[in-house]
């Protein structure tokens, strides 16, 4: 399953693991929200509602996608967070890790708080 993110003129494809926590997502595609930022990382609310799988967790890769449960957020990590303690993101809470962003991840710095974001089937 691959996924397209539009948002502020960047574009970017996303390939999804076979998790439920992806799957419940691509069914619900197209979504378009309000995008938010804290740090290097990309989030805005779906209408999707999922508990934290049995692998959540707090520290992720760059590039990874994630949903985070406790905001019922889709999640972009591309660098470091205020909550990271080294190199790595570290999201507020644990997340669902589904999907990885293709190629480079740090365009998605050109996306700032209140633009207009809408992910789609690839």
């Amino acid at each position: 399953m691959r996924i397209r993110i539009k948002s502020n003129g960047t574009e970017a494809e996303a390939e999804l693991k076979n998790t439920p926590t992806a799957k419940s997502i691509y069914e619900k595609l197209p979504v378009e929200s309000t995008a938010s930022t804290w740090g290097n990382e990309v989030y805005f609310e779906i209408p999707v509602s999922l508990a934290a799988e049995e692998d959540a967790k707090d520290i992720v890769e760059k590039g990874d996608i994630a949903y985070w449960p406790q905001g019922e957020c889709f999640c972009i990590f591309f660098g470091k967070t205020p909550a990271s303690i080294d190199e790595r993101p570290k999201a507020a809470s644990k997340v669902n890790v589904f999907g990885k962003v293709k190629g480079n991840c740090s365009i998605f710095k050109k996306i700032k708080n209140g633009d207009k974001i809408t992910i789609g089937k690839a």
